[in-house]
């Protein structure tokens, strides 16, 4: 699934990675608050690896359950770049990114655990962090 990011003209104001929990937390300036997980977040890599070149071309992510994040690098003035456990930091996730993967998480996380099944893919539990 590829997304379409849409301006929103909300900046953060807090990101904070709680690396027990594996959640991103970020506020931004419109009230709106998100806690994304770090599975989540590696799974929609705004990255070629993941989307391809051209439409059609995404490959679907699996094998992410236990990923976290453990370094959270500035770009400029409109985004961070993570840095995955599994080696991921390319992805370059913009603010209006950000905002647009917390305000559809429902619908793009269900749309993920439906494309793992059709591809017959059993996801797993993240293993507990030691």
């Amino acid at each position: 699934m590829r997304l379409s990011t849409q301006p929103c003209n909300a900046l953060p104001t807090e990101i904070k990675l709680h690396q027990v929990s594996r959640i991103l937390e970020i506020r931004f300036d419109d009230g709106r608050i998100f806690r994304l997980p770090c599975e989540y977040l590696r799974v929609y890599t705004p990255s070629a690896e993941a989307l391809g070149h051209a439409p059609g071309q995404e490959i679907l992510q699996v094998g992410k359950e236990s990923v976290t994040i453990r370094e959270i690098r500035p770009v400029g003035n409109y985004g961070i770049c993570p840095v995955f456990s599994d080696g991921h930091n390319s992805g370059i996730y913009t603010w209006d990114l950000l905002y647009q993967l917390g305000a559809e998480y429902d619908s793009l996380w269900t749309d993920y655990l439906e494309r793992l099944k059709t591809a017959g893919y059993d996801r797993q539990e993240p293993q507990p962090l030691q």
